[in-house]
C-alpha cells in the first residue's frame, strides 16, 4: 500500500478486532477508531441482553462508521467493524470507495476460549454462533485480505500489515 488507505479490521466477535485495530494503526501510523464506538446505546443494550442485531440496527451504525472513513479518505485510517456480510461491506464502500478490509479468521474453537476470557465487553460469547452464521467471508472483487488470528497480536499485526502490502 503506497497510498494512505482507510482500513477495515473485521471478523467475528472475539477474533481480536479491537486488539489487533490499534496495532495496525500504529504500525502504519495512521489514527485507529474503534468501531463499537459508533453504536447506538440501543444497539449495546440489545447485544448486552444476548440479542443479535437486525440489519436494521446496523444500518445507522454502518452509515456513522462510513462517515468516520470516508472522512479520512486519502489521509489513511484503520476502523474495527465486525462488517459479517458482503451488504454491510458494500455499505461501507458506498460512503467511502477505496476501502481496504483485513479479515481476522481463525478457528472457532480458538475464538470461543478468547470471548470467554474477555473482562468487562458487551458481547456473550452466546452470540457467537449467530456470528459465524451470518458471516460472508470476502469475495474475490473485493480489496482486502484474510488473516489468520493464531499467535500473539504482535504475530498477527505483522502478517496484516504484510499482507497488506501486496495490495495493488
Amino acid at each position: 500500500m503506497n497510498t494512505p488507505h482507510v482500513v477495515v479490521v473485521m471478523g467475528v466477535a472475539g477474533t481480536g478486532k479491537t486488539t489487533i485495530g490499534p496495532l495496525l494503526a500504529a504500525r502504519l501510523g495512521v489514527p485507529y477508531a474503534e468501531g463499537d464506538d459508533f453504536h447506538p446505546p440501543a444497539n449495546i443494550a440489545k447485544m448486552s441482553a444476548g440479542t443479535p442485531l437486525t440489519d436494521e440496527d446496523r444500518w445507522p451504525w454502518l452509515d456513522a462508521i462510513g462517515d468516520w472513513a470516508d472522512g479520512r479518505a486519502g489521509l489513511g485510517g484503520v476502523v474495527s467493524c465486525s462488517a459479517l456480510k458482503r451488504s454491510y461491506r458494500d455499505r461501507l464502500r458506498a460512503a467511502a470507495p477505496g476501502l481496504v478490509f483485513v479479515h481476522l479468521a481463525g478457528d472457532r474453537a480458538l475464538i470461543e476460549d478468547r470471548m470467554s476470557h474477555r473482562q468487562g465487553h458487551f458481547m456473550p460469547t452466546a452470540l457467537l454462533d449467530s456470528q459465524f452464521a451470518t458471516l460472508q467471508p470476502l469475495e474475490s472483487d473485493e480489496a482486502g485480505v484474510v488473516v489468520d488470528v493464531a499467535g500473539s497480536p504482535e504475530e498477527i499485526t505483522a502478517r496484516a500489515a504484510k499482507a497488506l502490502t501486496e495490495i495493488p
